[in-house]
């Protein structure tokens, strides 16, 4: 027997593609999952006791920002395209690519913390591909691009071929690298064409940012409203485009089966058979949603139409925590008020989309996301044994609505390398939130003087 193969025990097993499993184990070895099943028939060269725990596959952050991590708490209550100029023009100003890296491994070591193994973030400076892989985590770094003015679409569309070619130079075999044109109202429709015929010959992933809020709507549709009017001050013609922002992106080529499209609630029946029938995906990110007053994505439309849908938490600017669990118990309350039916998504289908759901809608390879025979062995667990999580006749139930905000992970592993053990990092650097702390106090003294905001 192989000294590498590891059982490990819980009393719940949850392997998303089938039922809960009472005291059973996950058997571990070189890397994969090699066995599931009852905790008496485990057979391993050692074997590791859980206790009160559920053990399920490592979540699936769809959507993050990890270079905007020291923002978090900043931008409170501003409207979404001031918020948005705001945290553009303090990355721009303030931030340094070292602040931006710091971010970057800060905002990683609170995903493992939170038993999130996967991360699919969008970046304008490409750091967080360099904490992604010096973690050992598994992910994918969209590199974005922007260019509201079609004059800019040449220079833009070089800038975005090297800044991959430098990013995929450092990736690594857990860490991919796509492209992001960022969102209709930052992006040209020749520069979504352009990229969108990059990314084909390249084969590279896309994800944009998509159907997010009315005034995006507008200024597709009309041309009008605040994103038109910050346009024009800038002497950049705007005009309507199409008959909403998912047409547009089908109309530039840029809708297919490895595209991430960010957010998308404000889509119409139209748009989602549009979605379905390029065969794109979605990741639903319910809490930054919610805080920034954007509306509730129609999940249930969705899903019905057979779109893959994932979890995204978002930055932590638009979120103030990276927490996938509560981020799937977000999606079941939301769903359940658009709806007016309790349980219009389950816990269990929520915790779904927060694993196996990620991964699909990020066309990662197969049985990633599941606790299946020969899938990749990236494992979470979190303890049931606070006084609170009594008595337990559900274990998603007790997940997602009874553990509560913050409960950091018993065990993160990803690949079969243990990297969260009792909550705490197996490798931690201290000093490097204390640098965020530094660049969050410049931010501050940046928003602080007269004509910064």
């Amino acid at each position: 027997m192989s000294a590498s193969r590891v059982a490990w025990h819980a009393r719940w097993v949850m392997p998303i593609a089938a039922p809960p499993l009472r005291d059973a184990a996950v058997v571990v070895e070189n890397g994969r999952i090699a066995w599931v099943g009852p905790s008496a028939e485990a057979t391993a060269a050692h074997h590791e006791q859980l206790g009160e725990a559920v053990l399920l596959p490592g979540l699936v952050n769809a959507h993050t920002h990890l270079e905007l991590t020291g923002l978090r708490g900043f931008l409170e209550g501003l409207p979404f395209g001031d918020w948005l100029r705001a945290l553009t023009l303090a990355r721009r100003d303030v931030l340094s690519d070292d602040d931006l890296l710091d971010a970057s491994r800060h905002g990683v070591a609170e995903a493992l913390r939170a038993g999130i193994t996967t991360l699919a973030d969008c970046s304008a400076s490409g750091a967080p591909l360099r904490a992604l892989v010096d973690a050992g985590v598994r992910g994918r770094v969209y590199l974005e691009t922007f260019g509201p003015d079609p004059r800019q679409c040449d220079t833009a569309l070089r800038a975005l071929r090297e800044g991959v070619d430098r990013l995929q130079r450092d990736a690594s075999a857990l860490v991919s690298v796509g492209v992001s044109p960022h969102a209709p109202y930052t992006v040209s429709e020749a520069l979504f064409a352009a990229v969108a015929a990059y990314a084909h010959d390249a084969q590279l992933p896309i994800a944009t940012h998509v159907a997010e809020s009315r005034a995006e709507s507008q200024f597709v549709r009309d041309g009008a409203g605040p994103f038109a009017e910050r346009l024009r001050v800038r002497d950049i013609p705007v005009r309507a485009t199409d008959a909403s922002p998912i047409a547009l992106l089908e109309r530039t080529g840029l809708l297919g089966p490895s595209t991430l499209l960010i957010h998308a609630i404000h889509v119409s029946p139209d748009d989602i058979a549009r979605i379905a029938t390029h065969g794109a995906t979605i990741v639903h990110c319910p809490i930054s949603n919610a805080k920034l007053g954007q509306g509730i994505a129609p999940v249930g439309a969705l899903r019905a139409a057979g779109v893959p849908l994932g979890l995204g938490s978002d930055s932590v600017a638009s979120n103030d925590a990276m927490d996938l669990v509560q981020e799937a118990r977000q999606a079941v309350l939301l769903q359940s008020l658009a709806t007016e039916t309790p349980d219009a998504l389950s816990a269990h289908e929520a915790l779904v989309l927060a694993t196996a759901g990620g991964a699909r809608a990020l066309g990662l390879p197969s049985g990633l996301g599941t606790l299946s025979v020969g899938a990749p062995a990236d494992l979470a667990a979190f303890r049931l044994d606070a006084p609170e999580a009594h008595p337990r006749h559900d274990p998603a139930v007790t997940l997602v609505h009874v553990l509560g905000a913050g409960r950091r992970a018993a065990l993160t592993m990803v690949d079969g390398r243990v990297l969260v053990r009792d909550g705490e990092l197996v490798h931690h650097d201290p000093t490097v939130a204390e640098r965020v702390d530094d660049a969050a106090a410049r931010i501050r003294a940046w928003w602080g003087r007269e004509g910064a905001h």
